[in-house]
């Protein structure tokens, strides 16, 4: 386990008559971040009583796991912190995670390869946002890097 890995918290209020707060991490480009931040935002959610359930929020957090992990494996060397957020309110969970690599990664919008074994994580995060009524994308940062997110109704969505 890398002793650099640790987690630190900043809050946004609500801006006046918004439903929604932010809560931002930071955690190090090292593997041990990705089951410190679960934890975090686990705690979190618990913390301030968001109204998800399990299943949802095992799908926030599997969703975190894998871009965490992305950020930890493929932006670590341009990246000295990787930015993770979790917003909520207006029935929606949305959680972003920052990095500073360039790359901007297009799994989200392909079809898995069926010949590879690995690189299905976008996928996956696509799939667990959908199923849960929501949607993903990638957004680029004015510093050339990326925020990949997931958004969500809090709400079960009626199966079809």
């Amino acid at each position: 386990m890398d002793s650099r890995a640790s987690v630190s918290t900043h809050h946004t209020p609500p801006a006046s008559g918004a439903e929604e707060s932010a809560w931002r991490f930071t955690v190090a480009p090292v593997d041990a971040s990705v089951p410190q931040i679960r934890r975090a935002v686990r705690a979190l959610l618990r913390e301030r009583g968001a109204p998800i359930s399990e299943d949802l929020l095992h799908g926030v957090l599997l969703i975190l796991s894998e871009l965490v992990t992305n950020g930890v494996r493929h932006a670590a060397l341009l990246t000295p912190e990787i930015g993770v957020e979790v917003a909520f309110g207006g029935g929606w969970i949305r959680v972003s995670v920052e990095d500073r690599h360039p790359y901007r990664p297009t799994a989200l919008y392909a079809e898995p390869d069926r010949e590879r074994t690995g690189g299905r994580g976008l996928l996956l995060v696509r799939e667990v946002s959908a199923e849960a009524g929501g949607t993903c994308g990638v957004e680029p940062t004015p510093l050339g890097g990326k925020v990949v997110w997931a958004a969500m109704p809090m709400t079960p969505v009626p199966v079809r």
